[in-house]
């Protein structure tokens, strides 16, 4: 494959190396400082985007616009969502957005939700959730939070919300959102009651799998036409 990367930082930089090893060529590299029409896109096969918030929009349309299939890790626009996965069909194009490429993260999606519709009969359990990133992450919580968040709001009785640093009057799932230097990303999902806890956690040790992840649906995407998911990569859904 021909790779256009959307977003040089550290994670483009990881998937470039992941990509390289597989047998594939970088033949973009997209920073924030390149203006739209100053590159041909053209060139690519499929577009990897891991941009920032405010950007996201512009790189996908644009790839849809010349017939690029799209990989998006990024979050925090995803009130544009609709409009994307609108003009997706529209043009025809091939998306992909995760809040988490990781394959093993993908695996813990599936392992959440099966927990919660285990849950979801049993009386006496208080759901929490808390994720722990590096400083630098520009979003709270994570996307992979809110994911799992909605995943268990779906499966519940009783809360119809989460709320970030809840209040201790409020009956939403409390997401607790830490920022420490050099985590790549630890996400827990805890259920309490007076007599345990079951708690189940994801702990990323480096971006690689982030990476990786990023570069299997990039494979899987190529030549397809329409709006997917990891579980269609993984062959979960």
């Amino acid at each position: 494959m021909k790779i256009a990367l959307l977003g040089y930082g550290r994670m483009g930089q990881a998937i470039e190396k992941i990509a390289e090893s597989r047998g594939h060529q970088v033949v973009l590299r997209i920073t924030e400082h390149d203006q739209p029409g100053s590159y041909d896109l053209t060139q690519a096969d499929i577009a990897i985007d891991f941009s920032i918030p405010n950007a996201a929009v512009d790189n996908i349309s644009n790839c849809f616009n010349v017939g690029i299939p799209v990989v998006s890790g990024t979050t925090g626009w995803l009130s544009d969502y609709d409009k994307i996965v609108a003009l997706c069909g529209q043009k025809q194009g091939g998306f992909i957005y995760a809040s988490n490429f990781s394959l093993g993260v993908n695996l813990f999606f599936e392992l959440n939700q099966q927990l919660a519709k285990l849950m979801k009969p049993i009386e006496g359990y208080d759901i929490a959730m808390e994720e722990i990133h590096h400083k630098k992450k520009l979003d709270a919580p994570s996307g992979t939070a809110i994911t799992l968040a909605e995943c268990v709001l779906e499966h519940s009785n009783s809360k119809d919300k989460w709320e970030l640093d809840r209040a201790s009057d409020s009956l939403g799932i409390p997401i607790v959102a830490k920022r420490i230097k050099n985590v790549p990303g630890t996400h827990s999902v805890t259920y309490t009651s007076d007599i345990d806890t079951i708690e189940i956690t994801h702990t990323a040790h480096n971006r690689q799998g982030f990476a990786l992840g990023a570069v299997v649906a990039s494979e899987w995407l190529v030549g397809k036409k329409g709006v997917f998911s990891m579980k269609d990569v993984l062959g979960l859904s």
